[in-house]
């Protein structure tokens, strides 16, 4: 079940109950506001990604300026988009399974709603439960750019699985996935560039493929907040994945810009608020936010605003702050703003945003997608 609130609207942020997930409403909405800017002067669309907010009222804001619509990696999250107003989702992953199929056909009643594939069979699937609810759904094809994760081999393998869909009648060919994930962390940018040189060129190899065929490419999709750029000036991609840029993270924040500087194009605008609840020893101080707090997988979070303190080390409920001489005079009961190491799995473990603005809470935002999902 949702658990209530860690907070109240009208509440200063010092009284907010920890472990909460809070967000900078100010930081956010620059966020939302330069990738905007930012899209608008190509001739690609934003179709930012749901799977990092989770969160309707993110999407809703997303779509307010300019955004064609969401992402979705699971039927789960985009019953949650449909549900909370977004007309336009493509669900940018494979979806297999009788009951999972017929929920995502149920929400092509309600919205436009398309789905990738990498397979004739389930191509088959699709067109068989698509036919059966007399519905025409949009399928792309996923290639696979270099993430080495889903999708055929580009070129005459895709085109074989483009015109497998196209052939049948309860399914539209809408275009290419072409996301090169790996890329979106490599620390420099020439080498994050090189990365989607690669794939913009296997991707252009196969729309050329596909034209000669007589299949056009509504959408072709990829991108990511660490490359959208590359993407976005390519002339090949015209809609844009990128979701992380809404809040950021400590992994993100490695990133270089090409004179090799920190990346600060966007502004870290989601933290871990937790308490200090115990300092055994000198130099060392123990927080009430652990791994059922804050995901790891990119390693462990930074402490905004507090020199010489240093999260090393995380168990359930505790995670372990060093101290050094800046930090040394913290006491029990002081909380502290935690940098997520991954925006995204930390956002999951939570029901609700606590959205602040100039030390108080504004608004509390549900979560409604959050959990393993289906």
């Amino acid at each position: 079940m949702i658990q209530p609130p860690p907070a109240q609207i009208g509440m200063p942020l010092e009284e907010v109950e920890t472990p909460a997930l809070i967000i900078d409403l100010d930081a956010f909405e620059s966020n939302l506001a330069q990738m905007a800017e930012a899209v608008a002067k190509s001739t690609a669309k934003l179709r930012p990604h749901a799977k990092t907010h989770k969160c309707p009222a993110v999407a809703r804001r997303q779509v307010a300026l300019g955004a064609v619509g969401v992402c979705c990696q699971k039927v789960s999250e985009a019953e949650a988009m449909v549900a909370g107003g977004i007309r336009d989702v493509l669900v940018s992953n494979q979806i297999v399974g009788r009951r999972k199929l017929a929920r995502l056909l149920a929400l092509a009643r309600e919205a436009r709603v398309a789905v990738c594939v990498d397979d004739a069979e389930n191509v088959r699937q699709l067109a068989e439960a698509a036919a059966a609810e007399h519905l025409r759904l949009d399928v792309l094809v996923e290639i696979d750019v270099g993430a080495n994760r889903c999708g055929v081999q580009p070129g005459k393998e895709a085109l074989a699985l483009a015109r497998t869909i196209a052939d049948r009648p309860s399914l539209r060919f809408a275009g290419l996935q072409a996301y090169q994930g790996r890329a979106q962390h490599i620390r420099e940018w020439d080498g994050r560039r090189q990365a989607i040189d690669g794939a913009i060129a296997k991707t252009r190899d196969t729309l050329e493929l596909l034209r000669a065929d007589g299949l056009d490419c509504e959408i072709v999709g990829g991108a990511g907040t660490g490359t959208f750029a590359f993407e976005a000036a390519s002339g090949v991609y015209n809609e844009l994945q990128a979701g992380s840029y809404v809040f950021m993270d400590a992994d993100y924040g490695r990133n270089l810009k090409r004179d090799g500087s920190a990346n600060d194009e966007f502004r870290q605008s989601l933290f871990v608020y937790a308490t200090v609840m115990s300092k055994p020893v000198a130099g060392r101080a123990m927080l009430d936010a652990g791994l059922k707090a804050m995901s790891v997988d990119s390693g462990f979070p930074t402490v905004a605003d507090l020199a010489d303190a240093k999260v090393v080390r995380a168990s359930d409920e505790h995670a372990v702050m060093e101290l050094g001489p800046g930090a040394a005079n913290l006491s029990i009961g002081t909380k502290l703003k935690l940098v997520p190491g991954h925006c995204d799995p930390t956002v999951n473990m939570y029901d609700w945003y606590v959205c602040v603005r100039g030390g108080t809470v504004e608004a509390l935002w549900p979560i409604t997608a959050r959990g393993v999902g289906y």
